[in-house]
């Protein structure tokens, strides 16, 4: 790692100075490391990591840089940037630094063509980009290549993505490297991230060359005052939310695991407090002009917060951010690190809380593996898209039904195997590029095994093994941790108001609050191909109508239910008695959007739990006055590790109506009862046997839908 001398000159200081006060108010000034960074960015070939807390302030860095680099004539800035929260708040920021910046993403296309007209002719100073922007042809075709030999600075800001060691591993940040040898390769470039370790800092600096100039202080942050609140169910942790978010600080953000549980929160504390405490969910899965609208509500406290994934973190500035809660333990320090650093960034006080449960093992362990390529699932990927002859591009939907791989998964596959030069994007799809691909077995273990120790750090966290704010400063190697003196363990106690403990009237109302929600079943629209045999579009007239599912994933309100009925003995009274209520309710919830009434029930074990497929059924038909009808069942073969062809073929082969049933179908409306099933093939399977057999429509009611 290279170390610098250079100063600024008395020209570049006055003009650097001029942006910082623009930025931070009149009697702000360069720290010494941003002036280091700043005059190296100003000489060619520079490359420079900057690793800081949240709040120390890299982006003034790259606007230093940027404005003394166009007083002397040089191209525009090109910063790669993970979110559009980021982008949003950068524009304004170069605004603010006397810049003119914009950015090309999917919620501006109309403005694209006059940006692009405006960069080739000089008047825009800062380019914002996502990488997966960098890998679409398009944008190459049209941007990168009448920006090459002009780019004046590249920035890869949250770089920690750059390295598959790091947190939030990004494989379309790999064709940075890509970029800078198309752009220039004496182009100056400026990495920056506050959650970098010392094995993720190494890794980035020799992506960008030995003479990677490496700037890297403190990372603690005095502002944040750390909590561990213990020994609550998931369900406490729900009722401890909603009894405490009034008492917090100002407005904050609270962090949930998943999709599904930001969601039911957020319906929760809006059930019990209403315009009293306004919150909303964010998630990834929202459009983005509507995460822009909740991120515009909370900064200008119209929310008293945000129930949010990790989709909400890189780059969303809030500088009163009063508190941070966390309904669940992320699995690694660095990217919990990174979440809490939202918080206390303009203000002196602000509180963080932690609210860890033995359920955040599962979670933990599905993230430490999501992104390590299966070997079986990419040769099958790359069997799939050489179908297809190297003129013939491929779409993901059309390999998602050619291998019966998931789409997410598909997309993952194809973006890491782009960065081996395996496959190419092109402008109407996937192709195979004929390289050879090998699985680096030694590589991905030792990725895995890392995650597995970042986990246990974050289990010392929960139990409160020493300093949380030392702990955290550690994790990410920096040399001057040492015991904060105001986290609960520093204190021996929680701070106010955190130690009271949730109300057992809350925990009860989240529970009947919880059961009742409608869980939407939309059918799957592809068959599978590979071993199916069948692939493509699945016809109307054998796909079931959108069901229902009572207990989605591990749902905390369901759990005791969940071990009473799925048992291999008889299911317990008390436990069925609470289901069958649920499936009455849903059933009720959903007669206003069903095509007609179901007249028939037909139960399909697809788990194996004949005696639960069967109560639920019978008792179903009794309240609703439904006949019943059998469907024969041979699940022979089926095995939870099997491809979704695979599967598909099990239940194919293993389910058949007999000539009874299908006169008691015949004309009718089907409701299809089915225990437990992740993939829905059994669902979708079944449903094309009993329209085949004259089913006029079936209404697919699945128990438990498993992860």
């Amino acid at each position: 790692m290279a170390e610098n001398t250079i100063a600024l000159t008395d020209t570049r200081a006055e003009i650097a100075s001029g942006v910082i006060r623009a930025i931070a108010g009149d009697s702000a000034r360069l720290r010494d490391d941003q002036e280091t960074a700043v005059a190296a960015l100003c000489e060619p070939n520079a490359r420079v990591l900057v690793v800081q807390a949240t709040g120390w302030g890299k982006s003034a860095v790259y606007w230093a840089a940027t404005a003394i680099r166009r007083a002397e004539n040089a191209g525009p800035t090109l910063v790669v940037s993970p979110l559009l929260s980021l982008m949003r708040d950068q524009v304004a920021a170069a605004g603010r630094a006397g810049l003119r910046a914009a950015t090309l993403n999917s919620t501006n296309i109309d403005a694209w063509s006059s940006i692009e007209h405006d960069l080739r002719s000089g008047a825009i100073d800062v380019l914002l980009v996502s990488p997966e922007r960098l890998a679409n042809p398009g944008f190459g075709r049209r941007v990168l290549d009448g920006l090459a030999g002009q780019i004046g600075l590249l920035v890869i800001d949250e770089a920690h993505a750059v390295s598959d060691w790091g947190h939030d591993f990004r494989p379309d940040y790999r064709r940075v490297s890509d970029v800078l040898q198309q752009l220039n390769p004496k182009t100056p470039v400026l990495a920056t991230t506050a959650t970098a370790n010392a094995r993720v800092t190494e890794d980035v600096a020799h992506q960008l060359g030995e003479s990677t100039l490496v700037l890297r202080g403190p990372l603690a942050r005095s502002s944040l005052q750390l909590a561990v609140v213990d020994a609550l169910s998931p369900l406490d942790r729900f009722a401890w939310v909603i009894d405490h978010l009034p008492k917090l600080p100002g407005s904050g953000i609270v962090y949930t695991l998943t999709v599904s549980d930001a969601q039911r929160l957020a319906a929760a504390i809006q059930e019990v407090h209403g315009r009293d405490v306004p919150v909303a969910a964010y998630t990834g899965q929202l459009e983005a002009g509507e995460r822009e609208s909740l991120e515009d509500a909370l900064r200008d406290n119209r929310l008293k917060a945000l129930i949010a994934t990790s989709a909400l973190g890189m780059g969303y500035d809030k500088p009163d951010l009063g508190f941070v809660v966390h309904v669940g333990s992320p699995p690694s320090p660095v990217s919990y690190y990174q979440q809490v650093g939202r918080a206390g960034r303009g203000i002196d006080h602000a509180m963080v809380a932690l609210l860890p449960s033995d359920a955040d093992a599962g979670v933990w362990d599905y993230f430490a593996t999501a992104t390590i390529p299966i070997p079986e699932n990419v040769n099958r990927l790359l069997r799939g898209l050489e179908s297809y002859g190297p003129d013939q591009p491929a779409s993901v939907p059309s390999l998602e039904a050619e291998t019966g791989l998931r789409r997410t998964r598909v997309e993952l596959m194809l973006k890491q195997l782009a960065v081996d030069g395996v496959v190419e994007r092109v402008e109407k799809g996937w192709v195979r590029t004929g390289a050879d691909w090998t699985f680096d077995a030694a590589h991905y273990d030792g990725i895995v095994a890392v995650r597995r120790r970042e986990a246990d750090i974050m289990r010392a966290y929960t139990r409160g093994d020493r300093c949380l704010m030392q702990l955290l400063q550690e994790s990410l190697d920096d040399p001057s941790a040492e015991p904060c003196g105001r986290c609960s363990v520093c204190l021996g106690k929680l701070p106010d108001p955190l130690q009271e403990k949730p109300e057992a009237e809350t925990v009860q109302a989240i529970i009947r609050l919880l059961r009742g929600e409608v869980h939407i079943l939309e059918p799957r629209k592809m068959w599978p191909g590979g071993a199916f045999g069948a692939r493509g579009k699945i016809p109307a007239n054998l796909m079931p109508e959108p069901g229902r599912t009572i207990v989605y994933a591990d749902a905390p309100e369901w759990r005791e239910v969940l071990r009473g009925v799925f048992t291999a003995d008889a299911p317990d009274p008390d436990a069925l008695e609470a289901l069958k209520a649920g499936c009455v309710a849903a059933l009720s919830k959903w007669r206003n959007s069903w095509s007609s009434r179901p007249e028939v029930v037909v139960p399909l074990p697809a788990a194996g739990y004949g005696r639960l497929t069967t109560a639920i059924a019978e008792h179903v038909a009794t309240v609703g006055r439904l006949e019943r009808a059998e469907l024969t069942v041979d699940a022979t073969g089926f095995t939870d590790d099997l491809s979704s062809a695979e599967e598909a073929k099990v239940w194919r082969d293993g389910l058949q109506v007999d000539g009874a049933t299908a006169q008691a179908i015949g004309g009718r409306s089907v409701l299809l009862v089915v225990d437990a099933s992740s993939s829905q093939w059994p669902i979708t399977v079944g449903a094309a046997k009993l329209l085949e057999a004259g089913a006029g429509a079936v209404l697919p009611l699945l128990i438990h839908r498993r992860p």
